[in-house]
């Protein structure tokens, strides 16, 4: 049994050997440099010798439990190391791994022992899975989906279409989602297991590939069956059981997706710096002009926001199973939406060289074009708040004010965390232990939590109310909701409220991790500045007034940022180092 500080140099060093192995990404004759990620952009390919890196480093092993030979404990972790592939190219974070993850994870929640060493050994052997849960007819409301598996003796017969599915082609399985009952209902559909090895080749084909404005490397493409036998052992779980298999699966994948795309905003956020400094007007630098350091500082804090809401919803899958379902469809539905934004506006620091598709600033063009793509999907953004709206009556009446606030551990970077146990996921979130957080937030600012904030504790403590004050005005609303607001046919200001309480959600997060930082273990974290950069950002996206902040809190996070960018550390909560040449002056 590893201890707490053993876990987390283990992974410490797994990051940092895929950091070594993709090399600087800047030197030009780096094979797995920028320029050629981007010539492989460009041709819409996944660069094969990143891919063959990444199989001697035994990616797959990240997606496969530890009790089946693989590296996979923890969530928070994965998406923890899957940025340093998402850092680079999001076409290959999703081409060559996360893809093969959303698939094998209904595997790893309800499939028989066999099936799972079958996927695991396809795994560990450098093999890939592709996942095939929606249709073009349907979009996300899957339970319409018309791909049928016949039950027979004996098995299946596959008839149907399944399109845009990543890796169709290269995988040596696929994870299906098929409707197995003619009847209306959550239990018309299963979820199979398909081998392409076992099935007879003259029973399916392949459709042509879609071309897509970002993540082009990612080979999309679909499969038509025609009265395709398969075997009874096909089946993953129960017959009938897919939509809960579906909705308890999401939970995992909508946690950790988002966390793994930080990556793009990072390469974003570096470019834009390297920008900045480099770039000079009128005998000054870009960096001198107050707007650019506005947006530099601003993009940074989003990242912080978003990775607060990531850590806290891929160690609630761990530590609040009865609460994931909503934290699952929050983080996915916001992080996206922060990231495509931050991007846009630091888009306008970089002006004309935004459209640079190569050379330095190629980077940027590519991540802003890839990240609207990561955040459709196997679940769109309008498919989280569909996921979230229903449940926030229910939230409102019986665990907001009431419920206890979230344990320490959900905030803690690096602590450990009890074993991934997919059956304890609950359908429906029976508590809201992150958004409990807010309750009394602004008195601890002047109580427990005043010597920390220093000359910021008013300010936060105002931060603080402005949360609070919104939650309670959110729980009015949303105890109040018309039932036609719960389904489907939810109005525009039903959206509206999810929005809200997403931000909520974050700050909430926010709020608990920098409680849960000490000096000793981070400075800047434990630091009062980020917090309320952090939380005036997003009571500003509610729209309620803000209160001044002390003199020089926008100098702090500048500092931080140019000294995480000469000394070549991560733009987010781990302050990792990554392979670069550091710009020290």
């Amino acid at each position: 049994m590893l201890t707490p500080s053993q876990e987390e140099v283990l992974i410490q060093q797994r990051v940092a050997e895929l950091e070594r192995r993709f090399g600087d990404p800047a030197d030009p004759d780096n094979p797995l440099g920028l320029d050629a990620l981007l010539a492989a952009d460009e041709r819409s390919e996944l660069l094969a010798e990143a891919e063959a890196e990444l199989a001697d480093f035994r990616l797959n092993a990240e997606f496969t439990p530890q009790e089946l030979g693989g590296r996979l404990e923890r969530i928070d972790t994965l998406g923890r190391v899957l940025r340093t592939v998402f850092r680079r190219d999001a076409s290959l974070g999703l081409g060559y791994g996360a893809t093969t993850f959303l698939a094998a994870v209904a595997v790893w929640a309800a499939g028989a022992p066999r099936q799972q060493r079958r996927v695991a050994d396809l795994l560990l052997g450098g093999g890939r899975l592709a996942i095939a849960y929606h249709e073009l007819a349907h979009g996300n409301d899957f339970v319409r989906n018309e791909f049928r598996a016949r039950p027979v003796d004996g098995g299946f017969v596959l008839d149907g279409v399944k399109q845009v599915i990543n890796n169709v082609e290269r995988a040596e399985a696929l994870v299906l989602f098929s409707r197995t009952d003619e009847g209306p209902g959550s239990r018309s559909h299963s979820v199979l297991l398909v081998e392409k090895d076992r099935m007879p080749p003259d029973r399916y084909r392949y459709l042509p590939r879609y071309e897509t404005v970002g993540v082009r490397g990612c080979q999309n493409a679909g499969i038509e069956f025609t009265d395709c036998p398969v075997g009874a052992d096909a089946l993953v779980g129960r017959l009938g059981d897919g939509v809960e298999l579906a909705l308890r699966s999401f939970q995992i994948t909508r946690s950790v997706v988002p966390s793994m795309i930080l990556g793009c905003g990072d390469t974003a956020l570096r470019t834009a710096v390297g920008f900045a400094l480099d770039r000079r007007l009128y005998h000054r630098s870009v960096l001198d002009i107050p707007h650019a350091r506005a947006t530099l500082t601003g993009a940074f804090t989003d990242l912080l926001i978003s990775d607060c809401l990531a850590l806290a919803a891929t160690r609630a899958v761990h530590l609040l199973p009865d609460a994931t379902s909503v934290y699952a469809a929050a983080v996915k539905y916001l992080l996206p939406k922060l990231l495509t934004e931050t991007a846009y506006d630091l888009s306008i620091v970089l002006g004309a060289n935004f459209y640079v598709r190569d050379g330095t600033y190629g980077a940027f063009q590519k991540h802003v074009r890839d990240l609207p793509m990561i955040s459709l999907g196997h679940a769109g953004t309008a498919a989280c708040q569909a996921t979230i709206i229903p449940q926030l009556p229910r939230l409102a009446r019986t665990a907001w004010f009431t419920g206890k606030a979230a344990p320490e551990g959900l905030f803690r970077v690096r602590d450990p965390l009890p074993p991934l146990d997919p059956a304890r996921l609950a359908l429906v979130a029976g508590s809201d232990a992150l958004v409990a957080t807010l309750d009394g937030a602004a008195e601890q600012f002047t109580g427990q939590d005043a010597a920390r904030a220093g000359e910021y504790a008013e300010a936060l403590s105002a931060l603080a109310a402005a949360l609070e004050q919104e939650l309670r005005s959110l729980q009015t609303e949303c105890r109040d909701m018309p039932p036609k607001d719960r389904t489907v046919l939810a109005s525009p200001k039903a959206y509206a409220v999810a929005d809200r309480y997403t931000l909520l959600l974050a700050g909430a997060a926010c709020l608990g991790v920098w409680r849960c930082q000490e000096p000793a273990d981070d400075a800047f974290l434990a630091s009062p500045a980020w917090l309320a950069a952090a939380l005036t950002r997003l009571v500003k996206r509610l729209g309620r007034p803000l209160p001044a902040l002390p003199e020089g809190w926008d100098g702090r996070l500048l500092d931080e940022v140019l000294g995480r960018y000469h000394e070549s550390r991560s733009y987010d909560l781990y302050d990792t180092p990554i392979a670069g040449e550091a710009h020290l002056a």
